[in-house]
């Protein structure tokens, strides 16, 4: 069973920083192939995906994460993070540490199989 547990969140002001930490299962990157990513959902609003890294560590970013936020994965640590730096207060969502094992469209929420609980990021203006 693939458990994935994030933390790190917390409530920052504007241009603040926070790190998002992802424990994920040993068994997770023994996959040939396959994406992790942090997630964020908003209320009222669809779960988007925010950052992602894949087998080969490439990394993609949503649109709006491009140059404040990073993704990055330690395996020897078994944890994926998120870095987000210059943060706004529409920043403010649950977020979710999540995998698949299959690579290839590692922003897209509906193809993610495995979800952590989720932390709260919360920014103030």
């Amino acid at each position: 069973q693939v458990q994935l547990v994030e933390s790190g969140g917390g409530s920052v002001q504007a241009g603040g920083s926070l790190r998002l930490a992802c424990e994920y299962s040993e068994y997770t990157y023994t996959y040939s192939g396959y994406c992790m990513g942090w997630f964020r959902q908003a209320p009222g609003e669809e779960r988007e995906g925010v950052a992602a890294i894949d087998s080969n560590g490439i990394t993609s970013y949503a649109d709006s994460a491009k140059g404040r936020f990073t993704i990055s994965k330690d395996n020897a640590k078994n944890t994926l993070y998120l870095q987000m730096n210059s943060l706004k207060p529409e920043d403010t969502a649950m977020y979710y540490c999540a995998a698949k094992f299959r690579s290839g469209l590692c922003l897209r929420a509906q193809l993610y199989n495995y979800w952590g609980q989720g932390t709260q990021v919360t920014v103030s203006s």
